[in-house]
């Protein structure tokens, strides 16, 4: 029988194990493919420019695997190719840059846990993508999406239709390139909001996880209480088996040692249909837009669809307290200084004075935007122990859960809170709680908008069981026309 071509376009895990199973395809086919792929439509046509850069030992590696399948222990992520936000370590012959300059030499000697953790699964580290330069922490009034070393990612559903800085930050490469199918899934990382926003904006599906799930060695940080890396997929599946591989206890990441308990290594028996069925979800309206009418009418249909499914939603108002916070400035301080005092000789910056001072050397390229964060951190202490800064982490934390969150979900006995794209990140990031969104539907100009959970600490399992329920039942995400 004659051998008909695998289509890469909007496959899955599944698609692809079983295309590997019935021998119709092989690892080194499907990172050709994609390579080709990347090729046609980010580096040409419409040019979304997602793909830093390329790992050059990925077909040798994808030749090794496919040597070895069919030996014990392979599980899914065996053969399959990932994209990594490129403020990840590899060891593969890729500099580790968060989009900056400064950094474009930075090789790592050694992988990020969660390479690591990749790599013991058998997933293929296809490459880096773009990002929101240093994780969208430099500077203001810059379009998201946008770093000095890549450019401007821009949006695959809003090419020549809507502004370029709508493709979401910090994660903007992962989420334009799994939503454009440059590989199976990606992996992005969030302080506040950087997974959410460009899953949402990109018409993917996006978990950011409870903090400490997944260990943050050898990520450049922004804020240890805050950061995690997680997956982002076209997907509910593919993005829980991808954080099944992901999750571990790493000793040099102490936030992990408590996780050991209750992070799953897989998430896959939580792919319920049903998983609506009677869950309890808050929303509160003022989280919902006010200003973009089609935005807010694709929300109402979403609340009306949880409830169709069997989904008792709840009207709530959860509390909230406006206060200034500077625990990411005073963290990206001391967590930034940590990290460049350990990259290489090849790299001209080992603190964060030689990056703003580095920048100011050529500033229309390393710093078209200006560099207002950088600068208002450097001015802040970078002793953990510092007074304002542990009373601004214990304000952020008391609001953000035991006053806000925590209040609500045991009010009305919730399973989840229910928001529109990354519009209610801030509170479950402060709180280091999990969030996950899903594809809800596009508005007229075609522009992508997204559901998203979020609920308390570890509860990842529950949250896949209500955004599965949510997919399979609305099938709501279209891939992108490029032709």
């Amino acid at each position: 029988m004659e051998r008909t071509a695998f289509e890469i376009e909007e496959a899955t895990i599944s698609d692809i194990q079983q295309a590997f199973q019935n021998k119709h395809l092989t690892s080194v086919e499907l990172v050709q493919a994609y390579l080709d792929r990347i090729e046609k439509y980010d580096k040409n046509g419409p040019e979304i420019n997602s793909v830093l850069s390329i790992n050059p030992d990925v077909l040798k590696i994808a030749t090794v695997l496919d040597e070895k399948r069919g030996e014990d222990g392979q599980g899914p992520l065996y053969g399959i190719p990932v994209l990594l936000k490129d403020n990840i370590d590899t060891v593969d012959n890729m500099p580790t840059t968060a989009g900056t300059v400064a950094l474009k030499d930075n090789f790592a000697e050694d992988d990020a846990f969660v390479a690591e953790q990749l790599r013991q699964a058998g997933a293929i580290i296809l490459g880096k993508v773009n990002m929101s330069e240093w994780a969208y922490f430099m500077t203001q009034n810059v379009p998201s999406g946008y770093s000095g070393l890549g450019g401007q990612v821009l949006n695959p559903y809003g090419v020549g239709t809507f502004e370029a800085g709508s493709v979401g930050g910090s994660s903007s490469g992962t989420g334009a390139s799994i939503a454009s199918n440059f590989a199976v899934v990606g992996i992005g990382t969030e302080t506040s909001g950087s997974i959410l926003s460009p899953a949402s904006a990109n018409s993917i599906v996006g978990i950011k996880p409870t903090v400490g799930l997944i260990s943050r060695t050898g990520i450049i940080p922004i804020a240890e209480s805050q950061d995690t890396a997680g997956p982002m997929a076209r997907t509910v599946a593919d993005a829980a088996i991808t954080l099944g591989a992901l999750t571990g206890v790493d000793e040099r990441d102490p936030k992990t040692l408590s996780n050991a308990e209750k992070a799953l290594v897989d998430y896959t028996p939580h792919l319920k249909v049903d998983g609506l069925k009677g869950a309890r979800i808050g929303v509160d309206r003022s989280f919902l837009s006010e200003a973009d009418k089609e935005e807010r009418t694709i929300m109402e249909e979403a609340i009306k669809e949880l409830e169709a499914f069997g989904a008792i939603v709840e009207e709530v108002i959860i509390p909230r307290a406006e206060f200034d916070s500077e625990v990411l400035w005073y963290e990206f301080k001391r967590g930034v200084n940590d990290y460049l005092r350990k990259v290489s000789d090849t790299v001209p910056v080992k603190s964060l004075v030689d990056v703003i001072e580095f920048n100011k050397m050529d500033p229309a390229v390393r710093m078209k935007f200006g560099q207002s964060e950088l600068e208002k951190a450097l001015v802040l202490s970078d002793d953990p122990l510092d007074p304002t800064y542990l009373e601004h982490r214990e304000t952020d934390l008391r609001i953000s859960a035991a006053e806000g969150i925590d209040v609500v979900m045991a009010r009305y006995s919730l399973d989840a809170l229910l928001f529109e794209n990354n519009r209610g990140a801030a509170m479950p990031a402060k709180a280091g709680y999990p969030s996950i969104t899903v594809p809800a539907g596009y508005t007229s100009t075609g522009e992508p908008v997204g559901v998203t959970f979020s609920a308390l600490a570890y509860s990842e399992a529950r949250l896949i069981e209500l955004a599965y329920s949510y997919e399979q039942a609305t099938k709501k995400r279209i891939a992108p026309k490029f032709e």
